[in-house]
C-alpha cells in the first residue's frame, strides 16, 4: 500500500509527520506523495482540507485519516499519543471506508460559454465585492426569491458544523446526501423579503444563483478565496464525487458534536 503524510507545519505536527512516515516505511509501506492509497493528515481540520484539495483528482482511489495536534476536529480523530496504534492499524488492518458527500460549484460566465468547476468539502460562500449582494435564487429551475444581504453560504453535511452553524444553520449528519443554503444578514422589510431560514436540499435538487447587478463576486471554496468577474450564474449541487475516510474504529458523529460544542 502507498501512503502520504501531510502536516500543519508547526514543530509538533512536523515531528509526528516524520515519525509516522518512518514507522510506516518500517512496515514496508511505500511512501508516494503523487498516488497514495491513504493520506495521513497531521494538524487539524484545516490541514485535512488542504490535503483534500491536493488529492481531489483521485478521490476514488485515496482515503484520508486525521491526527489532531490541537483541538478535537471533525475530520481528525486520532491523538498524538495514539500514533503508534494508528500506524499498526494502517499496516496490519484492512480499513473500513466511510464516504461523505461533497459540494459541486459551477461558475458560468457571461461571454464565451466559459465555466469553472470546484469541489468543496466544507462550504462555498458568495459575497459582493462592493455593497449588498443581490441574487436571484432558483430551485430546480424555478425562481424562489431575490436575496439581498451580506452573502450566502452553501455547505455540505460534514461542513454544517463550521461556518454554516455560525450562521444559524442546522447540523446535518454527514452520511445524508444533501447541501444547505444559509443566509448572511439578509435584508427583510416591507419592500424586500427572503425566506429567512436555512434550506436543506436533497441530492437531486440544484440551487442556482443569478446576479441581478453586473458586479464582481468574492467566492470561497473552503479555505480558497477567489474573485470572479462577468458572472452569469453560480450553480450548487451535491457532487458526484465523495470523500473517502479510512476508519479503523468507531468515530460517532453526535459524540463529536457533543465534545466540540457542549462538553466542558
Amino acid at each position: 500500500m502507498k501512503f502520504a503524510v501531510t502536516s500543519k507545519g508547526d514543530s509538533k505536527s512536523n515531528s509526528l509527520m516524520h515519525k509516522v512516515r518512518t514507522y510506516l516505511q518500517d512496515f514496508n509501506l511505500e511512501y508516494d506523495e503523487d498516488q497514495p492509497d491513504i493520506v495521513v493528515s497531521i494538524g487539524g481540520d484545516g490541514t485535512l482540507l488542504y490535503a483534500f484539495h491536493r488529492y481531489k483528482k483521485r478521490l476514488d482511489k485515496t482515503a484520508f485519516v486525521g491526527v489532531h495536534t490541537g483541538h478535537l476536529g471533525f475530520y481528525a480523530d486520532w491523538t498524538p499519543d495514539e500514533v503508534e496504534k494508528l500506524v499498526i492499524a494502517i499496516a496490519k488492518t484492512p480499513f473500513q471506508v466511510v464516504e461523505y458527500p461533497l459540494l459541486e460549484v459551477i461558475v458560468r460566465y457571461q461571454h464565451g460559454g466559459r465555466e469553472s468547476r470546484f469541489l468543496a468539502l466544507n462550504e462555498s460562500t458568495v459575497k459582493s465585492v462592493e455593497g449588498t449582494l443581490v441574487m436571484d435564487v432558483e430551485m430546480r429551475g424555478e425562481h424562489f426569491e431575490t436575496f439581498r444581504g451580506d452573502g450566502l453560504c452553501v455547505s455540505t453535511p460534514s461542513g454544517s458544523t463550521a461556518y454554516n452553524k455560525a450562521l444559524g444553520g442546522a447540523i446535518i449528519h454527514p452520511t445524508i446526501d444533501s447541501i444547505q443554503l444559509s443566509e448572511m444578514a439578509s435584508i427583510n422589510n416591507r419592500v424586500f423579503r427572503t425566506v429567512g431560514s436555512p434550506l436543506v436540499l436533497p441530492a437531486h435538487h440544484t440551487c442556482l444563483l443569478r446576479p441581478v447587478n453586473n458586479v464582481d463576486f468574492q467566492i470561497t471554496i473552503d479555505h480558497l478565496s477567489l474573485l470572479h468577474e462577468d458572472v452569469k450564474s453560480i450553480q450548487f449541487l451535491v457532487a458526484p464525487e465523495k470523500i473517502r475516510f479510512a476508519r479503523f474504529r468507531p468515530f460517532p458523529f453526535w459524540k463529536r458534536v457533543h465534545d466540540s460544542f457542549i462538553a466542558n
